[in-house]
């Protein structure tokens, strides 16, 4: 078990920071400050500005919140949803345990990245963009809103890396499940001080992918005569039972279900039957213009590892994915998917982003021509086993 949990650990590192630096210097401080109105874009410094909305905003441990700003064109925004685990039981919402979330945000994390983050990278699509990342450590996919209480196991001696654990006793830990309001947070920013794009992409990896759909759907409404394109970036395999509330009630002790309920569209799902796959089908319908999208690993050890966690074993996480996929074409047509090969998790804020190709498409190239609003089509692995690369 220590084993997987560092494994694990790991993982969400990674998938939440990309692999290595993008070339930007230290973040400067344009904190938020008691209730003074948040700095627009004309009083930020060029790369990366850190604010601190304050207010309801927390992170899963207690600790503050913050939301990063990078100033580009105002006519061309990037939002970005930050992955980072989830937890929804005593031994993985516990840090002394086996924790699978990212509990806080560190005030250099945009550093960490690259893919689309490294705006120094000739092939950059997003280079000119206005970006807003929005951090995740509220353990709950950034749609939840509720404190919750969990029940830490005891647990005798155990080794982790070689390193004996002292014994553990059984305990409640608290929560603070509130990504709805850190995500509002940085919306609300936003829209005041990016009144009128006319080109905006949604995106999210792992665990912010799982919501992209839903707030590319708020966003959209927000901004009526902006073109929206939207990308999830490694969560579409969660198959039904086991992770979107089948086997455990995960998304009503978050508070996503009562969250969700004041829109018709999740008012009659019940919700032991709701399924990421329903934040798709509703933001689609809802907006039939916007090309709404997906990009996995066939193989995807992470989200593999997520729904055993869960209940759920799943030899192979591509039929999962094929299946999701034809649940939500059944409902709409506005939806494209793109699988490749391997078992990586998330390709967005990674280097592979140029690389990384299937059936003869690079991703690069497919995430441009989604973001330029150009047609795409449907891509998948073949063979799958193993990832397709090519040279820059």
């Amino acid at each position: 078990m220590g084993r997987l949990h560092s494994w694990l650990l790991a993982a969400f590192v990674l998938a939440a920071a990309g692999c290595g630096g993008a070339g930007n210097s230290s973040v400067p401080d344009g904190s938020i400050a008691d209730g003074d109105p948040a700095p627009g874009l004309s009083g930020l410094a060029p790369g990366w500005n850190v604010l601190e909305p304050g207010g309801d905003t927390v992170c899963s441990d207690g600790s503050a919140y913050r939301f990063f700003v990078r100033p580009g064109d105002p006519g061309k925004l990037l939002v970005y949803f930050q992955g980072g685990g989830a937890c929804w039981f005593g031994a993985n919402c516990d840090l002394h345990l086996d924790p699978s979330y990212k509990p806080r945000v560190a005030r250099d994390e945009p550093e960490r990245y690259r893919g689309i983050f490294d705006f120094e990278h000739p092939d950059n699509p997003f280079t000119a963009y206005t970006v807003v990342m929005a951090p995740y450590c509220s353990a709950d996919v950034h749609l939840g809103n509720a404190v919750a209480e969990y029940q830490a196991p005891a647990r005798e001696p155990w080794e982790v890396d070689g390193e004996l654990r002292p014994a553990h006793e059984a305990h409640p830990v608290t929560i603070h499940h509130r990504g709805v309001v850190n995500a509002e947070a940085v919306l609300d920013w936003t829209y005041r001080h990016v009144p009128s794009p006319a080109e905006i992409f949604v995106t999210g990896s792992s665990a912010g992918a799982i919501p992209s759909p839903y707030y590319a759907w708020r966003i959209a409404d927000h901004y009526p005569d902006a073109r929206v394109a939207q990308l999830g970036d490694a969560a579409g395999g969660y198959r039904r039972a086991g992770t979107a509330g089948g086997s455990d009630d995960r998304l009503e002790r978050w508070g996503t279900i009562d969250h969700l309920r004041q829109y018709p569209e999740f008012a009659d799902v019940p919700a032991g039957e709701l399924t990421y796959e329903d934040l798709y089908i509703a933001a689609a319908k809802r907006h039939p213009d916007i090309l709404f999208a997906e990009y996995d690993a066939a193989e995807d050890a992470v989200q593999k590892r997520f729904l055993a966690m869960g209940g759920t074993e799943t030899p192979s996480l591509l039929t999962a994915l094929q299946a999701n996929h034809a649940d939500i074409r059944a409902e709409v047509d506005n939806f494209r998917a793109f699988i490749a090969g391997g078992d990586s998790h998330t390709v967005l804020a990674r280097p592979e982003f140029y690389t990384f190709t299937a059936g003869g498409r690079r991703i690069r190239d497919w995430v441009a021509d989604l973001a330029a609003f150009r047609p795409v089509d449907d891509v998948t692995c073949d063979p799958c086993d193993v990832p397709q690369l090519t040279d820059e």
